[in-house]
């Protein structure tokens, strides 16, 4: 691992994430319907806020996630580039008699490029640049003519920046003055499995429930009816969950693929979803789910007969 992978952990780095899938709604009825579709409180969100949610098919599973981004007359959903396709032709199989107009905004069709700075001095940096610092998760607020959100694909301290794509090569260049290193996708992997923060397309998919990835910020239990709450809230009142989303080190230095199976004693006791060296452990971290009896930090467990323990 090279300077980006250091920064990204010790100081701040940024990450070209112009890949991301980007939807555009507006229309009167864009809160309205993005609320009856996501598990989210989407209708309580002002100008400027936003929040984190999934969206679901009618058995629960989860079909994509979303930072919701609300805007005087729009809001924008930035996905992971896994789910773009499918939330777009999913809200759009929905948009009936609703006044809803859906419209690709990513770089590739001439939209917004985005560039995340991230690590536990991104703040920092962005100050020097003159940029806002929104306060709090998901906020966002305007930079000239980009957008700054408090928001991470990583898990540590960081902004995405949404820049108009011809102006994306102006905004690298002025990160470079500042002495800001760029990150490789492999390297925010990396301290993205450390920080244990999970991502769709790669531990999150259909596979799985809501209450399995952990991921309960994504989760408003009393908004009222949303496509699959009712999954989610039978799930809830009966605590029904075999299997949770943990974070696990592993005493070994060559990462195991997923699928990987995690024993206690001569029991399945897990799956490995996702796993990296880490050089700041020297150690293997990974995402795995793991059944309920086995998912307290410091529970023991072992891989092939190498000890891993939960954290």
């Amino acid at each position: 691992m090279s300077e980006g992978y250091w920064a990204l952990r010790e100081h701040a780095a940024w990450l070209d994430l112009s890949d991301r899938g980007k939807i555009r709604a507006t229309g009167e009825d864009r809160a309205r319907l993005l609320h009856a579709m996501t598990t989210n409180n989407v209708q309580q969100l002002t100008t400027g806020q936003g929040c984190y949610a999934f969206f679901l098919n009618p058995q629960g599973r989860i079909l994509g996630d979303a930072n919701v981004f609300r805007f005087e007359d729009h809001f924008l959903l930035d996905t992971e580039p896994e789910a773009h396709q499918k939330l777009f032709e999913h809200l759009d199989r929905y948009i009936i008699a609703d006044d809803v107009t859906i419209e690709d905004a990513r770089a590739s069709g001439g939209g917004f490029a985005t560039i995340a700075v991230e690590g536990p001095e991104a703040a920092v940096a962005l100050t020097k640049m003159g940029a806002p610092i929104p306060e709090h998760p998901y906020d966002t607020m305007p930079w000239e003519s980009r957008i700054v959100a408090r928001a991470s694909s990583t898990g540590s301290e960081g902004f995405f920046i949404f820049v108009p794509v011809e102006q994306k090569a102006e905004l690298i260049s002025q990160l470079a003055a500042q002495g800001i290193p760029s990150a490789s996708a492999e390297e925010a992997r990396v301290v993205r499995i450390e920080h244990g923060r999970p991502r769709y397309g790669e531990e999150i998919t259909e596979r799985y429930l809501v209450q399995e990835t952990g991921q309960l910020q994504a989760i408003h239990f009393t908004k009222g009816c949303y496509l699959g709450q009712e999954i989610v809230e039978r799930v809830r009142s009966r605590g029904q969950v075999h299997r949770v989303l943990r974070r696990v080190v592993l005493e070994m230095s060559e990462a195991p693929a997923a699928g990987a199976k995690l024993k206690a004693g001569d029991a399945d006791a897990g799956e490995i979803a996702s796993a990296a060296f880490s050089p700041a452990l020297s150690k293997v971290v990974a995402l795995a789910y793991v059944r309920v009896p086995h998912t307290e930090p410091g529970t023991e467990l072992t891989l092939d007969g190498v000890k891993a323990r939960v954290t």
